[in-house]
């Protein structure tokens, strides 16, 4: 089941490229951020209410408070990144890059996470990199 939400956060994350870049015409990068933010936490509380998941705030740790902030500064960084590049340059250019994320994760599960990769891990994520690079210069 992860493999259906993970290719629909795929398809959703290329309309959001295309829609957003159609969406940021002679906007400010900053306020069309902030306007998709909104729109943003608008469902994500939504998803919250419909499924009764709020009946879970009292039980999260410190720790994950203070990990879920840090994401969520760490998203805001990259919303506001991005919309400024989709603003400035061509969607088909920045977006590769923005996917550079996955390499970059992959780095850092290995560094932070200690996850183990395969032979076969590591030849995709150098073909990812050089397939961004490929496209982008």
């Amino acid at each position: 089941m992860w493999f259906v939400f993970a290719l629909g956060s795929s398809i959703f994350a290329a309309l959001t490229s295309i829609l957003a870049k159609l969406g940021i015409e002679g906007v400010n990068s900053n306020l069309a951020t902030a306007v998709r933010t909104c729109v943003v936490l608008l469902m994500s509380w939504g998803m919250v209410f419909i499924t009764n998941a709020q009946r879970g705030i009292a039980q999260i740790s410190k720790k994950s408070w203070v990990f879920l902030i840090l994401s969520g500064i760490a998203t805001g960084a990259s919303w506001l990144c991005y919309y400024r590049a989709l603003q400035m340059g061509e969607a088909s250019k920045v977006v590769p890059i923005d996917k550079m994320s996955v390499v970059i994760t992959m780095v850092l599960a290995a560094v932070i996470l200690h996850e183990q990769f395969t032979v076969r891990s590591i030849l995709g994520c150098a073909l990812i990199g050089a397939g961004t690079l490929l496209m982008v210069l």
